[in-house]
């Protein structure tokens, strides 16, 4: 029996074996950095960023070919109401995934440095939401951003991905065939990889639904909300996680609650659309 040195959890010898029965999955040295004005830059920090530039560019492009035009005003409370609680959002939820550290050892320049993007999708609603509310805005704005969001999410796992367990975004050991080497000794979940992938599919579901069924603004948005954090509460099952309320981390608990939120605006559109 071994214990795992990140997550403190024992695991079989069998999984020190699993690389001889998979060799094709261990072909990569984690993590894969950058040498960026002379200083060594993990992967994820560097995607991340892409990721952002290529999502905002995508989303701009497709705002100028729409029919729906806003207003200036609303258009600016939206974007200012958006990146705040986006910002406020993946730090406080990235750093309440251990609020024992948080509370007792309070440290800026990690507060700062934590982040999740579940944090920063739920608080960024709320930023629109109250946004909205002070221009008196009154229709929904996230079907637009859907793809260009998930273009620049695909983009930010890739450098998950390619940080392997040096920042946390990587999975339990398994000794399933998708196990990874990700920088120890063990093998891992890649969840960064299977993350990928769902948007990739979700990507397709998404379209398919919106070039083939009428559907009332926001529809889209809804149900991107609604099927990420319904796959990230099921994810965050096989990643390292500090157990808050029974065996449900932070990110659970925040996805529990948009689904919840979600589940209700949908049977509201849903009832809007067939009317």
């Amino acid at each position: 029996m071994k214990i795992c040195e990140i997550c403190g959890k024992i695991y079989s010898q069998n999984l020190y074996h699993h690389q001889l029965k998979y060799p094709i999955f261990d072909f990569m040295d984690f993590p894969v950095t950058f040498q960026i004005f002379g200083k060594t830059i993990l992967s994820h920090p560097v995607f991340e960023t892409v990721g952002i530039f290529i999502g905002m560019r995508f989303y701009f492009y497709l705002k100028r070919k729409s029919k729906e035009k806003l207003s200036f005003n609303t258009s600016a409370a939206v974007l200012i109401g958006a990146t705040a609680g986006a910002l406020i959002g993946s730090k406080l939820i990235g750093n309440l995934e251990n609020p024992y550290i948080l509370l007792n050892d309070f440290n800026l320049k990690r507060f700062w440095t934590n982040n999740t993007i579940v944090g920063g999708l739920a608080f960024g609603l709320i930023g629109v939401e109250l946004a909205k509310k002070i221009v008196g805005h009154k229709e929904s704005t996230g079907d637009l951003i859907v793809y260009p969001l998930i273009l620049a999410m695909i983009i930010g796992r890739i450098g998950c991905f390619l940080t392997g367990i040096h920042e946390e975004t990587y999975g339990l050991p398994t000794d399933s065939i998708f196990g990874m080497h990700l920088g120890d000794e063990y093998l891992r979940h890649p969840v960064a990889l299977y993350e990928i992938v769902f948007l990739l599919l979700l990507w397709i579901v998404l379209k398919t639904i919106e070039n083939k069924e009428r559907h009332s603004s926001g529809f889209i948005f809804q149900l991107f909300m609604l099927s990420y954090f319904s796959f990230r509460f099921l994810l965050d099952f096989i990643k390292p996680k500090i157990d808050i309320i029974g065996n449900l981390g932070t990110i659970q608990l925040v996805c529990i609650s948009v689904i919840i939120y979600y589940f209700f605006k949908l049977r509201e559109t849903k009832f809007v659309t067939s009317r």
